[in-house]
């Protein structure tokens, strides 16, 4: 019997990959795609497939971090191991300065004189200015269970002349860094809410340490509670966290300051994935990350470190106050 002869011609077809598309033709039985033919073109596009899967897999994801402290060196070592050994994702990590610079690097495009990454680990004013200066194609991914629900805490010395919020009137309130959601940006804004204008209705103390590092360092807050406990403030704003550490680990005599105000609850930090990241990437990071877990000893060490449990979807509505104030004071243009 004569061998059947096998020819392949190519025919293009719009398909996701954007590959051709493989027609097999029997020479003595003219059938296009007989049953052999059909098996070689079902194996050919589930190699295809493999292929793509594993260049996707294969493919490093370049993930950006302000070092805003020592700690941080060995906390995003951690994270990378884990990536590596367990979640088997080629996840390398590049330090920065500053959120200015990790932010440009997460915008920069192809031929920039700048580095580019793929993620950026970014506070809320740095994930709102990401999506802003990229038409809100950079997308967010996920978030610590301790990035929800953030508040403004505003103390005064306990007994002293500002017992409530309007007892500010024309006196001083001390104010962390310009550049920190929590200890300066959220505090004019909300107090210009409730009819209180920064230079009209009080006047401000503003200590901008470590500008660039959006509040990370917790530097501008300690200068917030020495200025009220010294008397160069009347009162003072500082994110909850800050206060709660304050009355856990006794950072100042027990009873020395009281909470006058509270903020509205908002949103902190936000994995934010560059715009032209492969969403397959995108959705392999995010299951590595909601795959550790607290009760692993391993992974406890890392999430205790970076001050979480567990990792969680993104809760995007807490992020429109500091959208909204961050637009009003300027932070939004572009440099």
């Amino acid at each position: 019997m004569q061998a059947l002869s096998w020819r392949r011609r190519a025919m293009f077809c719009a398909t996701s990959s954007a590959r051709p598309s493989w027609e097999y033709r029997c020479s003595e039985c003219g059938d296009a795609f007989g049953n052999f033919g059909k098996r070689i073109a079902s194996e050919l596009i589930v190699s295809e497939l493999q292929a793509d899967s594993e260049a996707i897999m294969s493919r490093t994801i370049w993930l950006g971090a302000v070092a805003y402290d020592p700690k941080v060196v060995s906390i995003w070592e951690g994270m990378r191991r884990y990536f590596h050994e367990e979640a088997h994702l080629p996840v390398e990590v590049v330090l920065f300065q500053s959120y200015e610079s990790q932010v440009a690097a997460l915008l920069a495009l192809p031929g920039d004189a700048l580095p580019r990454i793929d993620i950026g680990w970014n506070t809320n004013l740095a994930f709102v200015q990401s999506e802003a200066w990229s038409d809100r194609r950079c997308r967010p991914i996920a978030m610590r269970d301790t990035d929800v629900g953030w508040m403004t805490k505003i103390v005064a010395v306990t007994g002293g002349p500002v017992a409530r919020l309007a007892d500010l009137k024309n006196r001083t309130l001390a104010l962390g860094s310009r550049d920190s959601g929590h200890a300066a940006i959220l505090p004019v804004y909300f107090l210009g809410r409730d009819a209180m204008a920064e230079g009209k209705d009080y006047g401000t103390l503003r200590f901008n340490s470590d500008v660039g590092k959006h509040g990370d360092t917790g530097t501008s807050e300690s200068e917030v509670v020495r200025a009220v406990l010294d008397g160069r403030a009347d009162a003072g704003a500082i994110g909850s966290p800050f206060w709660d550490a304050v009355r856990a680990q006794r950072l100042v005599p027990e009873g020395a300051l009281t909470e006058i105000w509270s903020s509205p609850p908002f949103n902190h930090c936000m994995f934010t994935a560059r715009s032209d990241l492969d969403p397959a990437l995108e959705q392999q990071f995010a299951r590595a990350l909601f795959a550790m877990s607290f009760d692993n000893p391993i992974h406890r060490s890392v999430l205790e470190a970076e001050g979480l449990r567990q990792w969680v979807a993104p809760q995007l509505e807490a992020y429109a106050s500091l959208r909204e104030a961050s637009a009003q004071q300027g932070f939004l243009e572009r440099p």
